[in-house]
This record gives C-alpha cells, sequence and structure tokens, in this order.
C-alpha cells in the first residue's frame, strides 16, 4: 500500500513538496491540508473587480538554476521583468540596495555624503561586536547608513527597535557585499555596468504569484494529491516511538483524523508544537514565545500618480507615516490592472500585531488613513480619484527574531527527533525565507522520504550557509 504523506499548509513550501513528491514516486498518496480557502500562503494572488492583488509582493528571483527552471517549467508563459526597488527618504528617492552614485550624492548633500562614507570607513576599521541587528547594521553599513535607511524602517516593520532583535535577520535577508571599492564603483560606472544589468531582471507570472501556486495546486491534483482547503490543523497524535501517527483537523465544524507515514509541516512553529500531545513544559514554553509580525495590504485603485514612477516596490522610510512599502501592481504586469492605460493600481504594506489599533481598525476608516498617507508622501493629491479599494489581512506573516527566540535551536532539536515529522517554509522553520529558500527545504525534506532517511540537517543548511546567501 502507498504510505501517506500529510503536507500541513498550501503555500510554496507545500505545494512544492506535493508536486516533487507525486512526480518523482508512485509509492505515496499526498493529502494537503490547507487552513485558508485558497492556495498560495502570502503569495496568492486576489481578484479585487479585476484588478489582481499580488498579495506579498513576489520576484521570482533566484541565484539557483534548479529552482529557476522549476518556474520557467511549471509555467513557461511567465514574464522577465526589470528590477526596480527604491527608498523614499525625507521626501526624496534613493536606490535600494543603496549605492553611492552621484544622484545619491546630490540627494544627500556633500556634507551628509562624507559622514556616510566616514562612518562607513570607520565600521571597516573597527569591528564591531555583533550582538544585536542594530550591531550587525553599523558594522556592514556604518552608523549614519544605518540611522538613514534601517534604523526606522526595521522598528516600523518588527514593532520594536533594531538593538532588541537577533541579528540573524539580517544575515539571512541582507545583502552585506558592500565594500569600499564597490561604493568607489558605484560612484565612477553606477548602473552601467553589464553584471549589475544581469541581477536587475526577475521573473514574474502574468497573473500574479497566484498563477503560479493555483497551476503547481492543479498539476498535484491531476497527479492525485489532494487539497483540503478550510482544513485547519488542531492536533498532531504520536506513537510510542515518537513517530506522528496522525493529523487532527477541523473541516467547518467537523473534526477529522488523518493517519500519517510521514508529515511536512509549513504551519508556524508555534502552532504545531501548541497541537501536539505530550509536549515537555520545556518546549512548549520556547514555542508559546515565539514571535511573529502581523500583516495588512490595501490595494488602492487611482486614476494617476502624481508622479509616474517605474518601481515595483517603494520602501518608505518616512516617521509621519505607518506605511512601510508601495508595490506599484501596473510595474509587476500590466495584466494586474483591469484598465492599465488610464488607472494605477497600489498595494499599500502594513506591518501589525493581530489585535492592534491597526488590526482593529474597520476597513473605511483603515483606506481613509492609507489614502491620506499616500498624500502624505505625494504620490498622488486631492486630484486624483479613489475609484476602489480592498484590504487583506494576514496572520504570522513574518516569523520574528526576539521573544524565545534565542532558545530556538532547543525546539528544533527537540522536533527533529521525531523522525517522520519535517519542517518547511518560511513559519514552519520560523526563518524569514525567501520564495525559493522555502521550495529548496521542501525538496531536501523530499529527497530524505525517499531515501527512508530521518536526516534533517540538509533541511536546515538551505539559506545557513554564507556561500547560499
Amino acid at each position: 500500500m502507498a504510505k501517506r504523506v500529510v503536507i500541513i499548509g498550501a503555500g510554496p513550501a507545500g505545494l512544492t513538496a506535493a508536486y516533487e513528491l507525486l512526480s518523482r514516486s508512485d509509492d505515496y498518496e499526498v493529502v494537503i491540508l490547507e487552513k485558508a480557502k485558497k492556495v498560495g500562503g502570502i503569495a496568492r494572488s486576489v481578484d479585487c473587480n479585476g484588478n489582481i492583488m499580488d498579495v506579498g509582493g513576489h520576484r521570482f528571483l533566484t541565484d539557483v538554476p534548479e529552482i529557476n527552471n522549476w518556474w520557467k517549467e511549471m509555467l513557461p508563459t511567465v514574464l522577465e521583468q526589470e528590477r526596480l526597488s527604491r527608498i523614499y527618504f525625507n521626501q526624496k528617492f534613493y536606490d535600494y540596495p543603496v549605492k553611492l552614485r552621484m544622484e545619491t550624492i546630490k540627494n544627500m548633500g556633500i556634507g551628509t555624503t562624507f559622514v556616510v562614507c566616514g562612518s562607513f570607513l570607520k565600521s571597516k576599521i573597527l569591528k564591531r561586536r555583533v550582538e544585536s541587528l542594530e550591531d550587525y547594521y553599523i558594522k556592514q553599513f556604518g552608523k549614519k547608513m544605518y540611522q538613514m535607511f534601517f534604523e526606522n524602517y526595521t522598528e516600523n516593520l518588527w514593532g520594536r527597535h533594531p538593538r532588541d532583535i537577533s541579528p540573524e535577520y539580517g544575515m539571512q535577508r541582507v545583502n552585506d557585499k558592500i565594500s569600499v571599492i564597490g561604493l568607489l564603483k558605484d560612484m565612477i560606472i553606477g548602473d552601467s555596468a553589464v553584471e549589475d544589468k544581469k541581477k536587475d531582471v526577475f521573473l514574474y507570472p502574468e497573473l500574479g504569484p497566484g498563477q503560479m501556486w493555483e497551476t503547481v495546486a492543479n498539476k498535484v491534483r491531476d497527479m492525485g494529491g489532494k487539497i483540503v482547503l478550510g482544513a485547519e490543523v488542531v492536533g498532531i497524535k504520536r506513537g510510542k516511538k515518537n513517530e506522528v501517527k496522525s493529523v487532527v483537523y477541523m473541516l467547518g465544524e467537523k473534526k477529522c483524523l488523518l493517519k500519517s507515514d510521514y508529515v511536512l509541516s509549513s504551519m508556524p512553529m508555534k502552532d504545531l508544537v501548541m497541537a501536539m500531545d505530550d509536549v515537555p513544559r520545556k518546549y512548549l514554553k520556547i514555542a508559546k514565545e515565539l514571535p511573529y509580525r502581523d500583516y495588512m495590504i490595501i490595494g488602492v485603485l487611482v486614476s494617476k500618480l502624481v508622479n509616474a514612477v517605474p518601481d515595483d516596490w517603494i520602501y518608505i522610510h518616512d516617521k509621519n507615516v505607518k506605511m512601510g512599502r508601495v508595490q506599484i501592481y501596473n510595474n509587476w504586469s500590466p495584466s494586474l490592472v483591469r484598465d492599465a492605460e488610464h488607472t494605477v493600481w497600489l498595494g499599500l504594506e502594513y506591518f501589525c500585531n493581530e489585535g492592534d489599533e491597526l488590526w482593529r481598525m474597520n476597513d473605511k476608516k483603515f483606506a481613509e488613513m492609507a489614502i491620506l498617507e499616500l498624500k502624505k508622501i505625494k504620490l498622488i493629491d486631492d486630484n486624483e480619484k479613489i475609484l476602489d479599494f480592498h484590504i487583506e489581512r494576514e496572520k504570522k506573516a513574518y516569523p520574528a527574531y526576539f521573544g524565545s527566540y534565542p532558545q530556538i535551536d532547543e525546539l528544533r532539536r527537540y522536533l527533529d527527533k521525531i523522525p517522520n515529522l519535517f519542517l518547511v517554509g518560511r513559519n514552519g522553520q520560523h526563518r524569514y525565507n525567501n520564495m525559493d529558500h522555502s521550495m529548496m527545504a521542501a525538496i531536501e525534506a523530499v529527497k530524505n522520504i525517499l531515501s527512508g532517511s530521518a536526516e534533517k540537517d540538509n533541511i536546515w543548511n538551505v539559506n545557513a550557509s554564507k556561500e547560499h546567501q
């Protein structure tokens, strides 16, 4: 009889695992349990009266050929887009990542430029001890650049100051390959370098990331896999040898039990542990105190922008607004916008905690606040018409690097001893991974299942080595 693999979560990691397993072997029955009513997780697409919202903002960008080929084979019509994001700071636009080009110097002014360069050189001479995210940023970029381009944005993103956050977030997410020679190169040749242009292209599905993951979901179903939507996992039952024997989930008001030979989990690590039976108090405490940051995004359809911008993302570094980023969907793909010629479809991103003032704000009041903030940063003015809006709320969007995070390795070692349980995905591993990292971890887990290995290190090593970063 086929062995049953239960996959918790139909995001990129879960769907990748299901597809890889079914396409490589006929010896497994695959069942995916997804809490939401739609596949894709935060990488889903939402249709708002003909305008498509990319909920999380997803560039399909990787330096791993296997993943790049996987995307292209899955969706042959994927677009190639030029990558452009900028920072909005002090009412001016700066390159992201920051480059010391003449335009940057002009924006900062000669005095600030000298302070930035001096601070950066000092950071390279004096080796700062890294105990927090603030230490990491200052060591890599200098104190002045940190204060301008990292401090406020990071506090807005995580809801606490960088000095209170583990440096591992920066090590996993921030490009730290900046050097004195690199700065001089930016000043002299700027963006004309051929190697820079190669890096500035990414893949993107014509109808948003959801098109990719809905395509994968359909292929999984065609190969015999089962996807149960609206299934909230509430219990993990183990046997005498510590193996997972069954998964309990709610389907509406109905409680269901699904026997399992293997379990791949991309649900939040906190929720997974809290759903398990017989977990020692020590590990329950670590899991209970693992923190997350929640997320809200409002799509706003406007008649036009005051200043037409070519960016796909704009990072907002402005203490006068709560907004974190702005997506310009027209620039991701014109097909995301019902009337791309006459309207502009924006995604305004906000970072919050479930139950706080932003989260509890009713849709009308939240929309009024967001539109006012668009005017404050001068993307629109009073002459622009607001034609439509739509709001999405995402719980546990970002696993955070404070709270009990310093003890997470203890929890990981406990979970790794469960032989047929494999943790994958951003929330499954409690890592702020990119999409390709989540997919690679899932592929490694599938390899272990196919080989009969209970090894977990190869899964955790994805996005852990300096070489891969």
